[in-house]
């Protein structure tokens, strides 16, 4: 039998929490042999990242405590001396985290931090290093390699900033690379392409691979077995094959019926909500097909023609204009109230600065913007008040939209008292009602928002964009930072209210999967443009536009008999950058069904 490389037996993690010891982990055990890929699988509070912690030794002696054994090479890391362990990270053992400028110095140039690595680990001279640095760049696939030794991370895109520290990490040939949530931050084609690169050079280096996340589609493109772990303790142990095709535990089970399975809405023409799973049973609940929500028969909600927003970049003393940033180029949508607009896109599209547009948080060069019939960008300040209750918007932060100073109760009474629409003791009322609309309990108005989960941060957010009973929301990437099981409850809430109250959403988003189940019509953007817009069926089934495609086969396939292989270019999405005299092209489009458009090349 193949001796592991790494083999975790009844691993406990403790933290002292106001002078009692608190267990997170509870006696976890599992081995990666040789070559292996074993991802360690579970959402926020699981005790995934703290097991990754534990392994490197980098939690704070002081406060956390762990036992058991950690066996790598033969030997137990939790025996060694601190000297020891020290020349084992980021050399027997690299590690990638999920923020790359977490890892990077934002005011040393890349060239210097990866040398940094190969000076002291590796006894190499300075000119030695720098060659070998570029040697590394090259293999993470860096363009012009060693012109970009002398940049800033600040210089980089996501993309590649992540690309760097898998470099770093790679600097010393390292038998095992830990990657705790390397993708999660990254857009869809970025992911694919930084996963795609993992597995390359694992094909290339030999090294094994712990892979932290919590997207069960990531773990059935990338891993060979699969650990899950629920409050600290890993419920379920297993080849990645078996998990998929079985899974035993009531959780994982939860877990896969809420990855959305892009292609599973084929043939039907209205959004579908996520099955929920009985944790006690572990039994799949039937899912409730969603009402024809769409009102037809009367004008849009909302009515968007050429609009252009762009912003100037000045430079210099006298503050000349150098260029601008075209973030929106001449996009033109309606919406229906009832109906789900998708505007999907990478990061630097151009998507969330339309939304913004929209309600006049950013202000707009030129088109025209009508909601329920109303001129937004004519508007003056008490008009543009007024067209704002019928047209909220919900942010991707929850925490950051949330004054954490503020009783929640009292944040969502703020706007219907400020409006007028009731008094102090009518609004406390209605804050109950609306809590309880979005699936939270009327008794929690008195706390704070730090005493919330991330879920149900958005939810009051979702309970405040309510209160001024809008026709309109939009929701900028509001479920992108939630875990999976809680994204799928969420979504299901704005179903639930979009059948009841006949809301539109303007549906912000950059994942894929998520926006083939909740909308009716999907508008792909790219720098700037809609260059795609359609039904969501003609869209999804037959895409037409090359970016559209892209996108869709950069989506992880939530089953590990699928994998596909070697399918992702290394294109990133270009600079919205130009000069102050650009005058952009006319654009032209051809139908490809009803209501289903397409720019042409």
């Amino acid at each position: 039998m193949t001796t592991p490389i790494l083999s975790i037996s009844n691993l406990s993690t403790s933290f002292r929490v106001g002078g009692e010891w608190r267990n997170v982990v509870h006696d976890v055990s599992f081995d990666i042999g040789p070559k292996e890929t074993v991802a360690v699988v579970g959402e926020s509070g699981s005790g995934k990242s703290v097991t990754a912690m534990s392994i490197m030794r980098l939690l704070s002696p002081g406060n956390s405590r762990v036992t058991g054994r950690i066996d790598f090479e033969g030997k137990n890391l939790l025996d060694l001396p601190l000297e020891q362990m020290q020349s084992i990270r980021g050399n027997r053992i690299g590690m990638i985290f999920q923020e790359p400028m977490t890892s990077l110095n934002p005011v040393l140039r890349i060239g210097q931090q990866i040398t940094e690595v190969l000076v002291h680990h590796r006894g190499m001279s300075q000119s030695q290093a720098e060659a070998e640095a570029v040697r590394l760049l090259e293999k993470v696939r860096i363009p012009s390699a060693k012109s970009r030794l002398n940049e800033y991370p600040m210089n980089f895109s996501g993309g590649m900033r992540q690309r760097v520290v898998i470099a770093i990490a790679l600097a010393c040939d390292p038998k095992l690379l830990i990657a705790d949530e390397p993708t999660t931050a990254l857009d869809v084609t970025i992911q694919a392409q930084i996963l795609e690169l993992i597995k390359t050079l694992q094909d290339e280096e030999g090294m094994s691979v712990l892979f932290i996340t919590h997207d069960m589609g990531v773990v059935a493109e990338i891993s060979d077995r699969t650990v899950v772990m629920y409050r600290g303790d890993a419920v379920e142990t297993g080849t990645t094959q078996e998990i998929f095709a079985g899974a035993k535990h009531p959780y994982t089970r939860a877990l896969l019926s809420a990855v959305p399975q892009l292609g599973s809405m084929t043939g039907l023409d209205r959004p579908l909500r996520f099955p929920q799973v009985d944790m006690a049973s572990g039994e799949l609940q039937p899912v409730k097909p969603t009402a024809d929500t769409v009102k037809r028969d009367v004008g849009p909600i909302l009515k968007v023609d050429k609009l252009v927003t762009r912003f100037d970049i000045k430079k210099g003393f006298l503050r000349s204009t150098i260029g601008r940033i075209h973030a929106v180029e001449g996009v033109s949508l309606e919406l229906k109230q009832g109906e789900t607009l998708s505007l999907v896109g990478e990061s630097g599209c151009g998507k969330s600065t339309t939304g913004r547009s929209i309600i006049r948080l950013t202000d707009a060069r030129s088109g025209t913007i009508e909601i329920d019939g109303k001129n937004v960008l004519s508007a003056g300040k008490s008009q543009l008040a007024g067209i704002r209750r019928e047209a909220q918007m919900i942010f991707q932060d929850p925490f950051e939209s949330l004054n954490p100073r503020i009783r929640i109760g009292d944040a969502i009474a703020e706007p219907i008292v400020t409006h007028g629409l009731a008094g102090v003791a009518e609004a406390k009322e209605r804050v109950g009602e609306l809590l309880e609309r979005v699936g939270l309990s009327a008794s929690m108005a008195d706390r704070f928002p730090h005493e919330f989960s991330g879920g149900q941060r958005q939810r009051v957010c979702i309970a405040r964009a309510l209160a001024l009973e809008p026709k309109l929301i939009i929701a900028d990437e509001s479920v992108s930072a939630l875990d999976v099981s809680v994204k799928a409850q969420v979504i299901n809430l704005m179903l639930d209210l979009q059948e009841k109250y006949g809301l539109g959403y303007l549906f912000i988003s950059h994942d894929m999967a998520v926006v083939e189940r909740i909308s009716h019509r999907v508008a792909v953007m790219y720098l700037g443009e809609i260059v795609e817009i359609g039904p969501r069926q003609a869209v999804f089934e037959n895409p037409q536009h090359d970016y559209t495609k892209r996108l869709m086969a950069a989506v992880p396939i939530a089953d590990p008999s699928r994998r596909q292989t070697r399918r992702i270019s290394n294109d990133e999405i270009k600079s919205p950058f130009r000069a102050a005299n650009y005058a952009p092209p006319k654009r032209s489009y051809e139908q490809a069904g009803e209501g289903h458009f397409f720019q042409l090349a």
